[in-house]
């Protein structure tokens, strides 16, 4: 999670592999497994810059996984939504500290 609030905060301009494994005290290799995973998985886009790599968060992959969890997993019931909602919006407001940059 702190990886990819990492990204959401430096969007839109995205943030070097190692800067965000330097952050988070993970090794290179690890950090880049990790975006790899978060690549794959439609909520992380990579760009090559000369010998550096920025990654940023894909918006509209988050936005697209979260729809399908409001719509499946609660079956498109806002009364269990709603809860499961509420503290992610919250968390969107949380204290720079809590992330790794």
């Amino acid at each position: 999670m702190n990886v990819f609030r990492t990204l959401v905060r430096a969007h839109p301009q995205g943030i070097p592999a190692g800067e965000i494994a330097a952050a988070c005290g993970v090794p290179h290799n690890t950090m880049s497994s990790h975006l790899a995973i978060l690549t794959r998985a439609g909520l992380a886009r990579s760009e090559r810059q000369g010998r550096i790599v920025l990654y940023r968060a894909d918006l509209d992959g988050f936005r697209g996984l979260v729809g399908f969890l409001t719509r499946d997993c609660c079956g498109g019931r806002p009364e269990i939504c709603a809860p499961l909602l509420e503290p992610l919006i919250d968390s969107c407001a949380c204290p720079p500290e809590k992330s790794c940059v």
